[in-house]
């Protein structure tokens, strides 16, 4: 801050982060100091550059003024990022009543003997910070469904939806035939190893009988139940 006996200027310098090809605003605050209206007056030395609002007007007694100072969109950044442009803040006692109208040139010239109270002020760029826009966005980038695995269609509204669900149904239909499939695979186990307990029954009885009529049955039933046990496992 910069305090003379009329006005006190909050900051020194002008401020810019600097960005190629866009326009950059940067504020100065003039505190009136005294009892009295005070006229102002803002030059620089690259007009063409540089776009002042308000260049002129009054600072009301014990008053602040904020003063917007906007950069024109640059296509190229200056060497080393440093300005050599500078700003002249002038500062006379108006008279009281006085509104932005009644400050003229003439109330500025020294030649006149009028008390002109200056400060200069630097320009300094330095590098933007982060919007909360860009940090936005970079999460966005970093949280993708891409990024994430994710069928970026299930993301968009109702087809999104739609696509979810039919998943859903899809993975309840193979469920319930994997579930379907494992108990046609044990009752047909259990039923074989029932087959096999009663081939082995008909067999020890073939043993205990001696004749050839027996024997010609229990060859004909092992071959009907190899058939049947065949098919079973076919299905």
């Amino acid at each position: 801050m910069s305090s003379g006996e009329l006005l006190s200027v909050d900051p020194v310098d002008l401020k810019f982060p600097f960005e190629l090809n866009k326009q950059i605003n940067s504020s100065l605050h003039l505190t009136n100091k005294t009892d009295n209206h005070v006229g102002f007056k803002v030059k620089t030395t690259n007009p063409k550059k540089y776009c002042v609002r308000p260049n002129t007007g009054v600072v009301l007694p014990q008053s602040t003024c904020e003063i917007i100072v906007t950069m024109q969109a640059q296509k190229e950044a200056p060497p080393d990022m440093q300005c050599k442009d500078k700003f002249l803040l002038q500062s006379v006692i108006a008279t009281p009543g006085a509104t932005p109208k009644d400050i003229t040139p003439e109330m500025f010239s020294k030649e006149s003997g009028n008390a002109v109270e200056e400060c200069k002020l630097k320009v300094v760029y330095h590098p933007p910070t982060p919007s909360t826009s860009a940090i936005a966005q970079g999460a966005e980038e970093v949280f993708t469904p891409n990024a994430l695995g994710v069928d970026k269609g299930n993301l968009n509204g109702t087809e999104g939806s739609k696509t979810y669900l039919d998943s859903r149904e899809k993975s309840s239909e193979v469920t319930s035939l994997i579930t379907k499939l494992t108990n046609e695979k044990n009752a047909a186990i259990e039923q074989s190893n029932r087959i096999r307990q009663e081939l082995e029954l008909l067999r020890r009885g073939s043993n205990r009988n001696q004749g050839g009529g027996a024997s010609l049955i229990f060859v004909i039933i092992v071959g009907l139940i190899g058939l049947i046990l065949g098919y079973i496992m076919k299905k």
